[in-house]
C-alpha cells in the first residue's frame, strides 16, 4: 500500500477579497487557492483540510490546515509556495506531523480576536481590519456582559442556521475566556474556546455592542444562553473586524513522524467552526 505523509500548514490571510476559507462557486477561496498551488508544486492532486471555515471577509493570523502527499520533503516548498500565492496570503509554517493529526478534529482550543475602532479617525492602514463604531459605548457594561459568556453553554442563540451543521449536532461549547483589551484606536475582544458555531463570534459581538449602546440589558446574555433563539439576538457584527488568531493541538500530534504515514479516508467539512 502506498504510504503518504501528513503535512501541517499555518496560514495568515487578508480575507477582504475572498469568499471565505471553503471552496465555493461564487468566487476565490483560501482553500481552493492553496490546493491549486500545492498541486502545481507537488505534481499531484492535493486536498487541503482546514481547522474550520472562516466566512467571507474574515481574516486569519493563525489558520491551520493539513494535507497528504506521496512525496517526501514537501516542507522544502515553503518559499516556493509563498512565491505562487498572492501577497494577501502567506503560509507561515509547512512541516510533517503525526499520521493522526487532523486540522479540524484534532483541535483542542481556538482563539478569535474581534477588533473595534471606537470614535475618532481610523488610520487608513487599519480600516480594513477594524469595525468602526461611531456610537458611544459603555465599555464597563460590555465587559460585564462578556464575562457571562464564559463557561459551558448551549450557544444555539448565537448561531446562524441553528438547525444545520454543528449547531444542530453539538451546540454546547465551552468558552474559557472572553477578554476585552485596549488597543490602538479602540478595543479587542478575545474569545478562546473549544469550538465555535456558524457566525457565533460575530453574533456574540453584535449582542455585546447592543448592550454597550444601551439597546439591550446585560441580562440578555443569560436569557439567550438559557433557551433564547437567534431572532432574539442582535445583528451580527461586520466580518472585517474578525481574525482567527490561534489553533492549539496536542503536542504529541505535532511531532515529526519517525516513519511515513499510511493513507486514510478524509471526511467532508460539515460545518464545525463556520465563523
Amino acid at each position: 500500500m502506498q504510504h503518504r505523509q501528513t503535512y501541517y500548514l499555518k496560514i495568515a490571510y487578508d480575507g477582504t477579497s475572498f469568499v471565505g476559507w471553503q471552496v465555493q462557486p461564487n468566487g476565490p477561496s483560501i482553500q481552493s487557492l492553496l490546493q491549486e498551488k500545492l498541486s502545481i508544486l507537488l505534481k499531484e492532486n492535493i486536498v487541503v483540510i482546514g481547522s474550520g471555515r472562516t466566512d467571507s471577509g474574515v481574516h486569519a493570523s493563525g489558520q491551520v490546515a493539513h494535507f497528504h502527499t506521496d512525496q517526501k520533503g514537501a516542507e522544502k516548498h515553503l518559499y516556493g509556495l509563498n512565491a505562487l500565492l498572492p501577497d494577501t496570503v502567506r503560509v507561515l509554517e509547512l512541516k510533517p506531523v503525526s499520521p493522526q493529526f487532523h486540522a479540524r478534529f484534532s483541535a483542542k482550543r481556538k482563539t478569535y480576536h474581534y477588533h473595534l475602532a471606537l470614535g475618532g479617525v481610523v488610520s487608513p492602514f487599519l480600516y480594513a481590519y477594524r469595525t468602526y463604531v461611531r456610537a458611544k459605548l459603555n465599555l464597563e457594561l460590555l465587559a460585564e456582559a462578556a464575562r457571562l459568556l464564559v463557561g459551558t453553554h448551549n450557544f444555539s442563540a448565537f448561531a446562524n442556521e441553528a438547525g444545520k451543521g454543528s449547531a444542530a449536532v453539538k451546540p454546547v461549547k465551552t468558552l474559557y475566556r472572553v477578554d476585552v483589551k485596549q488597543e490602538e484606536g479602540g478595543i479587542r475582544i478575545e474569545f478562546e474556546g473549544d469550538g465555535f458555531l456558524y457566525k457565533m463570534v460575530r453574533n456574540m459581538v453584535g449582542q455585546l455592542l447592543s448592550i454597550a449602546k444601551g439597546k439591550a440589558p446585560v441580562s440578555s446574555i443569560t436569557e439567550l444562553l438559557n433557551g433564547g433563539s437567534r431572532v432574539e439576538c442582535a445583528a451580527a457584527a461586520l466580518p472585517q473586524g474578525l481574525f482567527l488568531f490561534d489553533v492549539v493541538y496536542p503536542e504529541e500530534l505535532m511531532k515529526r513522524p519517525e516513519m511515513e504515514n499510511t493513507s486514510f479516508l478524509e471526511t467532508d467539512d460539515l460545518g464545525v467552526d463556520d465563523v
